[in-house]
């Protein structure tokens, strides 16, 4: 009896899927550069050779670190754009996003990857094309608010909006790691009240 592409395809990613979360680990603990293929194999519980035949290299697996990060936060523009209230759709996304951005974990290994691409021209196209893809996402949500609530914006301006909204959360990151114990509740009341003067203010 034949074998199920679709089951095929279903292990495979649950391989890719171990892999990654070990290389994240790894990642984390140990840095980019302090990380190599053998403890990711460890982490993994797998053979070096089959970490080989998922992923070529370590770029290739932050490659897909970055691409599943980059599917999340496109699909979350996407339901920006279908909302019927943008402003409202964003900012009740707020407390999600505030969570997501200060955990610490997520923030270490978000940091090593920017670090990485500041000194690796692969890693850095890699990075900013994630980048480009999800601030077009987020621009066209703002943009579609900003028309349907009467405004007439230049590009530039709805650009501005989109890397302002972009540096308060990623932003938050650096603050994870320097104030773990800050007071989420009350970042989140006020991330909540500057996205919506940041989306209502005159053009």
């Amino acid at each position: 009896m034949p074998n199920d592409p679709r089951s095929d395809d279903s292990r495979a990613e649950a391989r890719r899927e171990q892999i990654r979360a070990a290389a994240e680990d790894c990642f984390r603990q140990y840095g980019f550069h302090g990380t190599s293929i053998a403890q990711i194999s460890k982490a993994a519980g797998m053979s070096t050779g089959h970490i080989y035949h998922y992923f070529d290299n370590k770029e290739a697996i932050i490659a897909d670190i970055v691409a599943q990060d980059l599917a999340r936060l496109q699909e979350m523009t996407a339901q920006f754009r279908m909302a019927g209230d943008v402003r409202a759709a964003m900012i009740e996304r707020a407390a999600g996003a505030v969570e997501d951005n200060l955990d610490p974990g997520r923030a270490a290994l978000q940091v090593e990857i920017v670090a990485e691409a500041a000194r690796n021209p692969h890693i850095a196209e890699i990075v900013r094309n994630a980048d480009v893809a999800c601030r077009d996402g987020l621009l066209e949500a703002i943009r579609r608010l900003r028309r349907e609530a009467g405004h007439e914006d230049s590009e530039a301006d709805l650009a501005g909006m989109v890397e302002a909204m972009a540096a308060m959360f990623e932003g938050l990151r650096i603050r994870a790691i320097r104030n773990p114990g800050l007071d989420r509740a009350a970042v989140v009341r006020v991330f909540r009240a500057m996205i919506h003067d940041l989306l209502s203010r005159s053009a």
